[in-house]
């Protein structure tokens, strides 16, 4: 009986080994990343065959080894003032540490660093040259709401429609894009989730592509690096968020030519705020709804150029949100 058991063993074990072997694609790939997904206790690994000696086996390689994590060195929460944010952090982006947070798992609404994502998906999933096309659907009511103006019709390019986007942080651009990218606004929900999960952001729900308030819609300070730290591989993202002002034409449903500028919302790229002495800031995403209060995320550069990713939400002031921003990038 002994033989059988051993031999039922040896074939669960081949059987399993030829299976690895199909999804790396028969064995001679050399890597095969694979998205996080809460839901499959393996999707935090990939596998990677390694080239220094013949035959030798892969290995599985975490996939957190490219994230920036607690460690003994991460300041504790009393060590910077952000006694009027609810939540924050710093990321070392080369050093893969976090150099500080409080409370950076704490669900909040997000406000329009929402449009981080929103950026992202449409990145990923569209072309800077594609025109776009207005809806009846971008006409928002909301009070407050932060709009272009756009009418039913009105068409620009998806590069035009991020830089009012991300600098304007206009609410009906977020719709129109979500609509041409997604073909409709719950469909583009669903592919912000999606892309969310992947990237281990599982803290967070998106029901909308533009922060507005919204029931089930928030996310986390550490979420929200892990989207900015993937949407800042696109050099068209980080381009973008580093101008302190844009101007542009783009045409209504008849092909007649519409005029559009704006400035950064920023306040440290417009001159309002200075940064620590050494800190650079190349740019980010402000947010700021009655929920959500005021939020900031930062890409920021030390004197040698090594790159900071910096989040605050749910801040009380305008003035306590740069001001604790300030505090936390001194900490670099």
């Amino acid at each position: 009986m002994s033989g059988v058991k051993c031999t039922n063993k040896r074939s669960r074990i081949t059987a399993i080994l030829f299976l690895a072997c199909l999804l790396l694609g028969g064995c001679n790939g050399n890597q095969l990343p694979m998205a996080y997904d809460p839901e499959v206790n393996v999707s935090a690994y990939r596998f990677e065959k390694s080239s220094s000696s013949a035959g030798e086996e892969g290995k599985a390689s975490p996939f957190a080894e490219q994230l920036c994590l607690q460690d003994e060195e991460t300041l504790p929460t009393g060590a910077v003032d952000l006694s009027e944010a609810l939540s924050g952090v710093l990321c070392d982006i080369n050093g893969k540490r976090i150099v500080y947070a409080k409370d950076e798992n704490l669900q909040l609404a997000p406000a329009s660093l929402t449009k981080v994502l929103t950026a992202l998906v449409a990145l990923k999933h569209g072309e800077l040259d594609m025109v776009l096309t207005a809806s009846e659907n971008v006409k928002i009511n909301e009070s407050g709401a932060t709009l272009l103006g756009l009418e039913p019709g009105d068409k620009m390019t998806l590069d035009q429609a991020l830089h009012a986007l991300l600098m304007q942080s206009a609410n009906d651009v977020a719709v129109m894009i979500a609509e041409n990218i997604g073909g409709s606004e719950e469909a583009f929900c669903e592919m912000m989730n999606a892309e969310a999960k992947a990237l281990g952001a599982t803290n967070s729900n998106f029901k909308n592509p533009h922060g507005l308030t919204q029931d089930d819609h928030y996310s986390c300070a550490y979420d929200m690096y892990l989207i900015f730290q993937e949407v800042m591989k696109y050099s068209e993202f980080t381009q973008i968020i580093h101008q302190d002002a844009y101007e542009t034409i783009y045409y209504d449903a008849e092909g007649n030519a519409k005029e559009y500028s704006c400035a950064t919302t920023n306040l440290f790229l417009r001159g309002d705020y200075t940064p620590p002495e050494g800190i650079s800031v190349v740019g980010g995403k402000t947010g700021t709804t009655a929920a959500a209060r005021n939020c900031l995320i930062l890409l920021s550069k030390d004197s040698s150029g090594n790159p900071y990713v910096s989040v605050i939400l749910n801040c009380s002031e305008r003035q306590y949100l740069y001001q604790e921003m300030t505090g936390l990038l001194d900490q670099i």
